[in-house]
């Protein structure tokens, strides 16, 4: 399993917000993440910046590159873009971050 983090930006004021729509994962949001080869998937806030930071493993025949062309997660943006920073396709804006330590 390959581990991978990034980060994106939610919009000041709507961290119970954002929390509630996670609580309440679409069902067939988390089997296409699955059958993507997504696991042990976390998101943590900064409240001081507004920064979500994401962490997730994923197999390594991942599709996680087909996500974006999948209906259910576009919906799914569509449903989020009013609460964190969005491309233009409502896909959320992330910054990749690079591995510098590990402690298994």
């Amino acid at each position: 399993m390959e581990q991978i983090a990034f980060t994106m930006s939610l919009n000041p004021g709507l961290a119970s917000e954002y929390k509630a729509r996670h609580d309440a994962l679409w069902p067939e949001l988390e089997t296409l993440l699955r059958e993507a080869g997504i696991s042990d998937y976390s998101i943590f806030l900064d409240p001081r910046t507004h920064t979500l930071f994401a962490v997730l493993r994923r197999a390594p025949d991942h599709t996680m590159d087909t996500l974006p062309l999948q209906p259910v997660m576009q919906r799914w943006w569509a449903y989020m873009a009013d609460l964190m920073e969005t491309g233009p396709d409502n896909e959320p804006v992330t910054h990749p971050l690079n591995p510098v330590f590990h402690m298994p």
